[in-house]
């Protein structure tokens, strides 16, 4: 039982390190070439979302921003494909 939890988190682990590791930036986006096909910002400001294009590649990628200045981290971005 013990062995079957170890290796379950060892599995869950590995595959959250490859995702941090895989992790989609703005800044990586706009340096492999791809373009903004969109934008929609909101009415307070503190948020937004991209959404990029590149002609070679089938699928798009998202982007949603988020401005606060109560967190520590003042900008959040989650960059995700869309298939």
């Amino acid at each position: 039982m013990r062995f079957s939890l170890g290796l379950l988190m060892v599995l869950a682990f590995g595959g959250l390190a490859s995702a941090i590791e895989a992790s989609i930036t703005i800044e990586r986006l706009l340096g492999d070439g791809w373009e903004i096909a969109g934008y929609a910002g909101n009415l307070d400001v503190r948020t937004s979302l991209i959404l990029f294009r590149k002609k070679d590649v089938k699928h798009l990628v998202q982007c949603s921003t988020l401005y606060d200045v109560t967190r520590s981290q003042r900008v959040v971005v989650n960059c995700y494909e869309l298939r």
